[in-house]
């Protein structure tokens, strides 16, 4: 889910790395300028290190190979569970226009894993992602894309409450009440599956994962530096969020182990 103004705001590795420059400049032109010059130097330093170096995908790279490609087999699915985080409800509403993010894939292969399998549910789960509210709803957008593309609102399922991982699984697990031995599958981003199929076996909902919206192209970007600064920070931000989700969500109880894997 997105939560764009949060109170992590500090901890996220390119935001932090900006305000360590900029108290160390502060201090340049004041009687601590010889901390500040020190300050100066390793911050430039870890800018260069997650932003030209392949930090981000060292970071990754665990967390999207955790969960091998879903494989087809003979028994059809009874649902795809697909997660929100892929519209960007406030552009939506302020344009009046169906925006999307580069988590894009979660609604697409939703929408051909709905078209390939006419029996199964899709299930959307997500709703307001503002930590105040007043963002819009995920759901809305979801239902708007699955009915233009195809697919029959009969077919739809529509948590429109859950404000987080957490949420997304117990709400999901009430809302379709899976019986033993029916597959489920879970679409999200690859580099998330971990904490949100920690997250299911939480709630008691035994579901398949169905990785998508992967950022490397496997365990060879770990020698290929990035070509832009912007998207170093970028994954090195996204995988250290992740990394701390999983630690949080553990010492919370919402996941039974730090590192959720086969």
């Amino acid at each position: 889910m997105n939560r764009r103004y949060s109170p992590v705001f500090v901890i996220t590795p390119s935001n932090a790395m900006l305000l360590l420059l900029a108290f160390g400049c502060v201090l340049l032109f004041t009687s601590g300028w010889r901390l500040g010059r020190r300050i100066v130097l390793v911050s430039l330093a870890l800018i260069f290190i997650a932003g030209f170096l392949p930090l981000g995908h060292l970071l990754l790279l665990p967390l999207e190979e955790r969960f091998a490609p879903w494989q087809p087999t003979n028994r059809s699915p009874a649902g795809i569970i697909v997660l929100g985080g892929a519209s960007e409800t406030p552009v939506t509403l302020a344009r009046g226009q169906l925006s999307l993010n580069e988590s894009a894939e979660r609604m697409s292969e939703g929408v051909m894993l709905a078209r390939r399998y006419p029996s199964a549910k899709l299930v959307f789960t997500g709703g307001d992602g503002g930590l105040l509210g007043g963002h819009g709803n995920e759901s809305d957008d979801a239902e708007n894309l699955f009915v233009r593309l195809g697919v029959p609102r009969s077919q739809l399922v529509l948590e429109r409450n859950s404000r987080n991982t957490y949420e997304n699984a117990g709400l999901v697990a009430k809302a379709v009440q899976p019986k033993a031995g029916e597959v489920w599958l879970l679409v999200t981003s690859a580099w998330h599956m971990p904490r949100a199929v920690g997250c299911f076996r939480r709630a008691g909902f035994n579901v398949t994962p169905y990785p998508v919206d992967y950022r490397t192209r496997g365990w060879s970007d770990i020698y290929r530096p990035f070509g832009a600064v912007s998207e170093g920070l970028r994954r090195t931000d996204i995988a250290v969020k992740e990394w701390t989700g999983l630690l949080v969500y553990r010492w919370l109880g919402y996941t039974g182990d730090i590192f959720p894997g086969v």
